[in-house]
């Protein structure tokens, strides 16, 4: 169990949900979502959207010269979509405290900024996620370098995304990424009044890789060893939140099609940004890649402090 600062920020009374918009349905499920998580926790809720204008003034370049409406419809463009996603927002509950940014910077780096204190960062993400650039640049941006928990709505074409019954679904490596996921998720489960589902998927069994040597382990074995990375993971959490009960899960293959499935039946999907043997520089890994892309409900990337 890793220690709790009192100066996290992101637990703070003042850290509010943060939801980036850019006017597609994506978004906007996004902005459900968020106003849903921000009434039940009491928050504020901030909805942020980046128009980039220096990307677009180099765009337009001397025609906006000549026409410099242009600029000035992103500006509209930019009022108006945050508005619409406002009154979003307040359907799901008329008292909830919103307020709007419309900022000029790039979507990226602005929604990476703003995670730095808030409670937690949403952004929607559409389509079947065949290829990371389907899902677009500022998401993967956002939930690579972002801080404290990103959560990715997915827009599967159902309605399922904002499914409130069912567990939260942890994936845990015995990294000390996964640390923060488990703290995250059992935070979650407890706000939810829900069960939690802790998973190890064991995908080292062929040693002979690394070792040089034709050698497999034991299903029990590995059965047993899995059992163990996830009591290390959790302990002390249980007793904090002592009302989460907790389903132990170990999966003898890759943590990719178990996280998949569970997450037909699942409110929430936790996992650590970068998982075991990730390489220094990469900040999403493999698993949560696919996850993002794929998951049938929210996936919450967990960074952390």
């Amino acid at each position: 169990m890793t220690a709790q600062h009192n100066d996290d920020p992101h637990r703070l009374a003042s850290a509010a949900v943060v939801v980036g918009v850019d006017g597609s349905e994506a978004a906007d499920l996004a902005v459900r979502w968020a106003a849903e998580t921000a009434s039940q926790r009491h928050r504020r809720l901030h909805i942020v959207e980046g128009i980039d204008l220096t990307a677009s003034a180099s765009a337009f370049g001397a025609y906006d010269v000549i026409e410099p409406s242009v600029i000035d419809a992103i500006r509209r463009l930019g009022a108006d979509r945050v508005s619409a996603a406002r009154r979003l927002a307040l359907e799901v509950d008329p008292n909830l405290d919103v307020e709007t940014e419309v900022s000029e910077a790039n979507p990226a780096r602005l929604l990476i900024d703003r995670s730095r204190t808030a409670h937690l960062l949403a952004i929607g993400a559409a389509g079947e996620g065949g290829t990371l650039s389907h899902l677009g640049s500022t998401l993967l941006a956002v939930a690579a370098h972002g801080h404290g928990a990103v959560v990715v709505v997915r827009d599967t074409g159902t309605e399922q995304q904002t499914r409130c019954t069912g567990p939260v679904v942890l994936g845990v490596d015995g990294s000390q990424v996964s640390d923060a996921a488990a703290a995250a998720a059992f935070a979650e489960s407890s706000e939810r009044g829900t069960q939690l589902v802790a998973v190890h998927s064991w995908n080292d069994l062929y040693l002979d890789r690394v070792a040089g040597v034709p050698y497999t382990i034991p299903d029990r074995d590995a059965e047993a060893a899995g059992e163990a990375i996830i009591a290390e993971q959790l302990a002390g959490w249980q007793e904090k939140y002592p009302n989460v009960e907790v389903i132990r899960r170990v999966y003898l293959t890759g943590p990719r099609q178990p996280l998949l499935e569970l997450s037909k039946s699942a409110q929430l999907v936790v996992v650590g940004s970068r998982g075991r043997g990730g390489f220094r520089g990469l900040l999403l890994g493999s698993t949560s890649n696919f996850l993002v892309q794929r998951a049938h409900c929210p996936v919450m990337v967990v960074h952390p402090n």
